[in-house]
């Protein structure tokens, strides 16, 4: 098993060495007796556009888009959490509520830009000019390392993007990406035309340039990630991961219970899960059902149903599914998305965007779940009570997956902590 890479613990001598805030101060002595969970692997559903909080996780009084009466779209039903209602396209989560934490009071800062919204949910900061920070997903291989060397650490089914990538960390925390569960990721498998006799010369051929780069001063840098790249290449290129993706290979009423891509994207983040694999991101945004996918402007609200009635069904299957083979306390489901919408309709009968205050959701991870954490005012606008930062989110992720919040990476000599002051939600952890 390869070792995480290199960090350190931020000592309180340490920080304040950096600082003169004593308010931060306390807030890093917070992290540093942070509760420790028992996951070990997560998966990061991620809904790009911004889904609507009081269309989904915390209804409100019903609205009117016509008449231009603010609030939720549809009506509410009851949960397996007394007094938690959900939105009526959530039925097959609702009676399952008791294995989520519904966040009802996430908040930032940016409301009208797309990228930099998904990019401070991905990395739990605002966008920088003179550093990339990484993604959850490669901050969780970076702290926990990969489980098992002969898959990768973090892959992410759906097409690649800057803010779901390493940032300072470098390719050793990168992630191997696929947007088709039908196949394996491009270029892992071997061509037919390959024998083993023809990839034994290309393993020595390789190798006697890995001897040609060594000197005194070792591999530069670029031609070592390069390297550390070709190696872990060849070792998935086997059975072992590319049997992964094999879905044909679970019964067909599973198949059909998880539903459409979606839901079969759900079903190899569980596959790949049992493999080894130790952060999946799945994107759900797919064929804008709606005509918008969850940016809900115009048109995109009447038939935002749709979308929320697919999360519906492959979340719940992947819960269930992940219960009854005895992995949910070991496996974190994260929902995110980059902002919420309003209340209010816009001319179209749709929503605009609004950060102040939306919903994120996390289940099993051996948290104590059948809870919501905060209260919203009566159309989900404002913070009433017990609000959580994107920081406190993102704390709550490495938390659960047994990580000290409080730990520093480095961007080169640069010390960078591990989030932006965040704290995990303590009501969580046993």
């Amino acid at each position: 098993m390869s070792s995480p890479l290199s960090f350190r613990p931020l000592t309180r001598r340490g920080f304040m060495a950096g600082t003169t805030s004593a308010a931060l101060a306390s807030r890093a002595l917070a992290t540093s007796v942070a509760p420790r969970g028992r996951a070990e692997h997560c998966i990061f559903i991620w809904l790009g556009g911004g889904a609507c909080q009081i269309d989904t996780w915390d209804p409100k009084a019903k609205g009117d888009a016509k008449a231009k009466k603010p609030g939720s779209y549809y009506d509410s039903i009851p949960t397996a959490i007394p007094d938690v209602r959900v939105c009526e396209h959530l039925a097959r989560c609702a009676p399952l509520l008791d294995r989520f934490v519904v966040l009802r009071t996430i908040h930032h800062e940016v409301i009208d830009e797309h990228a930099r919204a998904t990019n401070q949910v991905h990395t739990g900061r605002p966008t920088a000019g003179t550093i990339v920070y990484p993604s959850i997903g490669s901050a969780v291989l970076a702290t926990k390392g990969p489980q098992n060397d002969r898959v990768p650490g973090y892959m992410l089914i759906g097409f690649p993007n800057v803010t779901r990538g390493p940032g300072f960390l470098g390719a050793r925390a990168g992630y191997v990406y696929l947007t088709d569960t039908r196949v394996g990721p491009a270029g892992f498998a071997r061509q037919p035309e390959i024998t083993d006799d023809r990839q034994r010369r290309r393993e020595a051929l390789l190798d006697a340039m890995r001897r040609g780069y060594r000197g005194d001063a070792g591999m530069p840098e670029v031609v070592a990630e390069y390297d550390t790249a070709a190696r872990q290449a060849f070792a998935m290129a086997g059975p072992e991961f590319m049997g992964l993706f094999d879905l044909d290979a679970e019964p067909a009423t599973l198949r059909d219970g998880y539903g459409g891509e979606f839901g079969q994207r759900l079903l190899l983040a569980r596959r790949l899960v049992e493999g080894g694999v130790r952060f999946i991101e799945v994107s759900h945004n797919l064929g804008f059902v709606n005509g918008t996918g969850w940016d809900t402007h115009n048109e995109g609200q009447l038939k935002q149903h749709l979308l929320i009635d697919e999360l519906d069904r492959g979340l719940a299957a992947l819960v269930r599914d992940l219960e009854v083979r005895g992995l949910l306390d070991r496996t974190l489901i994260a929902l995110g998305t980059e902002f919420g919408r309003p209340a209010g309709f816009d001319g179209g009968g749709g929503r605009g965007h609004h950060s102040k205050c939306f919903s994120l959701v996390l289940a099993g991870g051996g948290l104590r779940t059948g809870q919501a954490i905060g209260t919203t005012d009566d159309l989900g606008m404002a913070v009433v009570s017990d609000p959580v930062s994107i920081p406190d989110y993102h704390a709550t992720i490495h938390a659960a997956l047994g990580t000290d919040p409080a730990l520093e990476l480095h961007a080169g000599d640069r010390p960078v902590p591990l989030t932006d002051g965040g704290v995990p939600i303590a009501r969580l952890f046993a």
